[in-house]
Formats: C-alpha cells, sequence, structure tokens
C-alpha cells in the first residue's frame, strides 16, 4: 500500500529529479511502486510522462507549467505567445490526466526590472490564462522559491497575486523550506494560507544560528563555506532534519480540508549526488513522513 501521513492521511509521494536514474519514467514509477509512494511530480512533459504515471496506478502529484519567464516578460507579444503556449499545455494535460496541478515559480524574464512592472505583466499573463484553467479545472500550484527577482514568495506577494488574480484556480504549493530560509514563520503564514493551498512538498530546512552571527544574510562569507543546496547559515534538508514542525503543518492542512499529496523535493547535501543516495533519502523522508 502507498504511504500516507499519520496526520490527515495525505498521499506520499516526491518530485522527479534531474539525476540519470529519474530520467527514465518507467524507472521512477517502478521505484516509486516498490518503495511505498503513492504519487510523482512530473516535469514539463506533464501530458506524456504523467500518464505514465497514471497507468503505473500512481497519482500525479503536479506537472510543471510549460512555459515560466514568458508569462513574466516586458515583451508583450512574448506574453501573449506564452499564455497561448500555456493554455493548449494545461488543455492537454487535462485531456491526458483530468485535474491536475500546475507547477510554477514566478520568475522574472528580466529580473533587474522594477519589481511593481515584472508584477503588472505577471498579472496580465495569468488573469489571461484564468480561463483555461477553469475550462481544465486545473490548478496553478505557485511555489514561492526566492530566486533572482521572484515574485509571489512571500505573504506580500502571495495577497497582492490573489486579489490582482482571484481565480479559485490559482492556489499554493506549500513548501516550508523557503520560508524558513526567508525567516518567514512557516506555520503562522499555513494558518493564513492553508484554504489555497493545493499540493505540498516534502522539503524542510536546517539552520545555523552560529553561522547567522558569524556571517549575517547580507554579505557572503570572505573565508567561510557554504552548504549545498543552501548557504552558510542554512541548508535544505529531507523533511524532519529541519525545524518545520510536520504534525502541526498537516494538522492545520486538514482543518483546512487539504485532499492532495506531500511530494518529497529532494534537494539535501547528504543524500543527492548517487543514484543510491537519492533514493536513500526519498524512502528515508517517506517514512519519517507516515509518522507525522
Amino acid at each position: 500500500m502507498p504511504g500516507v501521513t499519520r496526520s490527515g492521511g495525505f498521499t506520499i509521494g516526491f518530485r522527479r529529479g534531474w539525476s540519470d536514474w529519474q530520467k527514465d519514467v518507467a524507472a521512477v514509477v517502478k521505484f516509486a511502486k516498490t518503495n511505498g509512494f503513492g504519487a510523482v511530480d512530473v516535469g514539463r512533459d506533464g501530458d506524456v510522462a504523467g500518464k505514465a504515471v497514471k497507468a503505473g496506478g500512481l497519482k500525479v502529484g503536479s506537472v510543471d507549467l510549460a512555459d515560466w519567464n514568458g508569462m513574466l516578460s516586458p515583451d508583450k507579444a512574448k506574453r501573449q505567445a506564452a499564455v497561448k503556449k500555456n493554455a493548449a499545455y494545461v488543455k492537454a494535460c487535462g485531456a491526458a490526466l483530468g485535474p491536475v496541478n500546475h507547477f510554477i515559480v514566478m520568475l522574472p524574464e528580466d529580473p533587474a526590472k522594477p519589481r511593481a512592472e515584472n508584477f503588472a505583466f505577471m498579472v496580465e499573463s495569468f488573469k489571461a490564462l484564468a480561463p483555461a484553467f477553469e475550462a481544465a479545472k486545473a490548478k496553478l500550484a505557485i511555489e514561492g522559491w526566492p530566486g533572482p527577482g521572484a515574485l509571489v514568495c512571500t505573504p506580500e506577494g502571495y495577497r497582492a497575486f490573489f486579489k490582482a488574480c482571484p481565480s479559485k484556480a490559482y492556489g499554493i504549493n506549500f513548501d516550508p523550506s523557503h520560508l524558513i530560509r526567508m525567516g518567514i514563520d512557516a506555520v503562522r503564514f499555513l494558518r493564513e494560507f492553508a484554504p489555497r493551498v493545493v499540493h505540498v512538498h516534502g522539503k524542510d530546512t536546517e539552520l545555523f544560528g552560529e553561522a547567522l552571527y558569524e556571517y549575517g544574510h547580507e554579505q557572503a562569507p570572505t573565508f567561510g563555506k557554504g552548504h549545498g543546496f543552501g548557504s552558510v547559515a542554512w541548508r535544505y534538508t529531507l523533511p524532519g532534519y529541519g525545524v518545520f514542525p510536520w504534525v502541526e503543518g498537516f494538522g492545520i492542512l486538514k482543518a483546512a480540508g487539504y485532499q492532495g499529496c506531500v511530494c518529497v523535493e529532494l534537494e539535501d547535501e547528504n543524500f543527492n549526488g548517487s543514484t543510491a543516495g537519492e533514493q536513500r533519502g526519498l524512502i528515508l523522508s517517506r517514512s519519517y513522513l507516515e509518522g507525522c
């Protein structure tokens, strides 16, 4: 039987990564089924890879939206082309998979532009794309990774986006690791935004208080060494190896009516880099989440 969380009974899956062993969708599905996972997140090949996941008896946690940066381009023609491409992809995924979550990070094509300008480009595009999502009964799962110029990754950003683009098709991919690294209270965020959560990533963040004192957040260290999948004062980890209280978080999600998956996004310097290490990290994550 596929693993589920103790609190909430949420199906546990994982996000398909970039390493060689994960390029073979059939092998990924076999690993997932053999090791007690019930879902897989796939990339921009969602209409094809997602069919293989479903054919293997697993849930599709999310598929990546086809074109991210074009939706936030300063070039109006590029934005319109991105809307058209994404609308066709949402329709194709809906035909192949049924209602599905489309994963995205709101990354502007030109991060150097004023944030308010990029925000306006984004709103224009996603207002135009909303009818395609609604027709396919799909959801947009916006993750708050604070990449270059990223929008919609803080409470301010999510509130502003949902006010400007009020379609109920638009929601949140809750990943506490990004909030924690930014210094945002992830539990408070979840209490505010839980009704908007459509997908969850099982990833955590470990904090290093002594390194924070030594180096702060604003300057790169002159001599100090950072962490893989992190910086000097924090690093991404398997769930349970960081500071997020998963049982409390799952309780908030359950109370809000969440019925989706919790998919491990494996980014941990102690496990990434080899097939054996990555598979062990995923299995350890599933086991931990089953107890939460």
